[in-house]
């Protein structure tokens, strides 16, 4: 999700200075997910970065990536005090700014589904160092019964829960609807990512967490 400029008053930026949605939900299990203090984190897809602000008070590196200009021009502004966080304008799949750069922990927050999926994860498991960690927060199309008599009945708790915690974002936040569905994306994480755990979750989001491997195994 991306964003354009925002208006100049002072309200309006402690508007988008923190926010809730359903993204940022899941904002303190990502928090939870960093290893040590001397962890570097990649947030793919970062927009305006409030989550990697969030990352910057436990971790010694922070690196947002978002191909949108306008939103890391907001990032930039927001993780403009915090002198260990750094953000990419560029393709995550193609910026040479992290060939050879490795990290502890890679977050993904509703942006896997903007990319091709097989490339993507190759990508993100290529940037993990052994040992570290990736989490997604993702969006799954509906295509089997299954799918959409779960969505179906979410729509009211969800509308509800929207509601009750005053849904906002950044103004103009882009979206893109997913293509594939969570059972397509469970086939390909399993054989891609083995020992993952992938979970539909609330607020039409799904999770998926793994951790690569210390080494590869001998054939």
């Amino acid at each position: 999700m991306r964003c354009a400029s925002v208006a100049g008053s002072d309200e309006d930026r402690r508007a988008v200075a923190e926010y809730w949605n359903h993204n940022t939900a899941y904002h303190s299990e990502l928090l939870e997910a960093v290893p040590h203090r001397a962890s570097r984190i990649l947030d793919v897809g970062c927009g305006d970065g409030l989550l990697l602000q969030k990352f910057a008070t436990k971790a010694a590196s922070v690196t947002g990536i978002d191909p949108d200009p306008s939103a890391v021009a907001r990032a930039r502004a927001r993780v403009s005090d915090t002198p260990h966080a750094h953000i990419i304008a560029g393709d995550v799949l193609t910026a040479p700014e992290l060939d050879g750069r490795h990290f502890d922990l890679i977050t993904c927050v509703a942006t896997l589904h903007h990319m091709p999926l097989v490339t993507a994860l190759e990508r993100l498991r290529e940037l993990l160092t052994p040992g570290g960690r990736l989490r997604i927060v993702g969006l799954s199309a509906n295509k089997t019964v299954s799918d959409w008599i779960v969505s179906g009945a979410l729509v009211l708790p969800i509308r509800m829960m929207s509601r009750i915690r005053r849904e906002a974002g950044y103004p103009e936040m882009v979206t893109e609807q997913p293509c594939e569905s969570l059972a397509e994306i469970r086939d390909v994480a399993g054989s891609m990512l083995p020992g993952n755990r992938i979970r539909r979750r609330f607020y039409y989001r799904y999770t998926l967490n793994w951790s690569k491997p210390l080494s590869t195994p001998m054939r």
